[in-house]
């Protein structure tokens, strides 16, 4: 890190506020670099995800992926009695694509439930509701909107599902180091008016205690990095749903693989133009930083929290166990010729292979809330997948 950097206008504002304050956590850090407003990777103009932003997400593959979680999603209706008001909650929404392709497939499938359904886009960026509300249009009469403090505060309740999408991936965390001084953090300095990386004594005394929680032993030289947010944020969904489930996809691991010997540089990695990185210190405001998740960790909280681990697998078994193979049919049933046949199938293997695929890197965890033992759509014939 932060060698042959290539400097940006924020990260010089970033330099004087070190300077000035003292050093960053990484976890500070990251989170100027993502959410500074108008400044942040996430918070400054510009296109992010797709062909001409800098990464891509399964919901910009293919429509189908929204099409099948809305069939979990009627699924998880159907388990809580059909009820005449129910909200689906979306934390980290962007540009609204999952969220289209949800309510589209609710509209067309299921709508009794569509009819009584309210779709809460939960978003850090106020800018972006102007957009979304536009790009949602044909749906409008189901939409609102809230701020991930109002999630936090307590002051929501409903029954429904809490989903997201690549949310926890980048989420600002802490990194962590075993020395031979035992456990240091990383933090972000200033020397010769440019940014460095340091190491010093742990910030937050839950940073000592993180890796004991989950029986992991870091080896010597090794670093690892520690969402701290992570279960807060659970924590808060599982106290909104008065019933009801939470969807989470994102890439990721348990905790003794996440943090297995073989990882021992940490995961995290920075996108730009379709181009993957190593050093935060680089562009900073104008690439992301994602790291992969800790699902123990989502898991331990949620139990915690007064939810059940229903569901976690990897992605492609989600995928077919609420329908992918006769989605495939259906589109290529439709498809006018045999070049729009060959991209639905080539779009829709990209979600479910491994191997360069995203079937196994990403994962899917279901918890649920005041629900006995859920037989949901992604259990068909694979048992109950924990």
């Amino acid at each position: 890190m932060g060698e042959n950097v290539e400097k940006t206008e924020f990260a010089g504002i970033l330099a004087q506020r070190i300077a000035t304050g003292g050093d960053l956590t990484f976890a500070s850090f990251m989170e100027a670099a993502l959410y500074e407003p108008g400044l942040g990777y996430y918070t400054s103009a510009g296109r992010k995800v797709g062909a001409e932003g800098d990464f891509y997400t399964s919901m910009n593959v293919h429509s189908t992926f929204g099409r099948l979680i809305a069939k979990e999603i009627s699924r998880f209706w159907e388990l809580l009695e059909r009820p005449a008001s129910f909200t689906i909650a979306e934390a980290g929404a962007g540009g609204g694509q999952l969220a289209l392709d949800i309510l589209d497939a609710l509209a067309e499938l299921n709508q009794p439930l569509y009819q009584g359904v309210c779709y809460r886009l939960i978003e850090k960026e106020p800018s972006l509701k102007q957009a979304q509300a536009g790009f949602l249009a044909r749906h409008g009469e189901h939409l609102a909107w809230s701020t991930p403090e109002e999630l936090a505060s307590g002051k929501l309740s409903f029954t429904g599902c809490i989903i997201s999408n690549e949310l926890f991936d980048a989420m600002p965390v802490h990194i962590v180091e075993m020395t031979a001084e035992g456990l240091k953090e990383l933090y972000v300095g200033v020397r010769d008016g440019e940014l460095v990386e340091k190491f010093g004594p742990l910030s937050d005394p839950r940073l000592g205690e993180y890796f004991g929680k989950f029986q992991v032993t870091l080896i010597p030289g090794q670093r690892a990095e520690v969402n701290l947010f992570a279960a807060e944020w659970i924590a808060s969904a599982a106290a909104t749903l008065t019933r009801g489930f939470v969807l989470t996809v994102d890439y990721g691991y348990l905790a003794e693989e996440l943090y297995a010997p073989q990882r021992k540089d940490g995961t995290l990695m920075c996108y730009h133009q379709h181009q993957t990185g190593e050093d935060p210190l680089e562009l900073v405001g104008q690439q992301d930083i994602t790291t992969h998740i800790n699902f123990s960790d989502l898991m331990a909280a949620g139990a915690q929290a007064g939810l059940t681990n229903a569901w976690y697998g990897e992605q492609y078994r989600f995928l077919l166990g609420t329908g992918l193979v006769e989605e495939l049919m259906r589109l290529e049933a439709a498809a006018t010729s045999e070049q729009e046949r060959l991209a639905h199938r080539l779009n829709l293997k990209k979600l479910m292979l491994p191997e360069g695929g995203m079937g196994d890197t990403f994962k899917v965890l279901i918890q649920a809330k005041g629900v006995e033992n859920p037989q949901l759509l992604c259990m068909r014939n694979w048992g109950m997948g924990l």
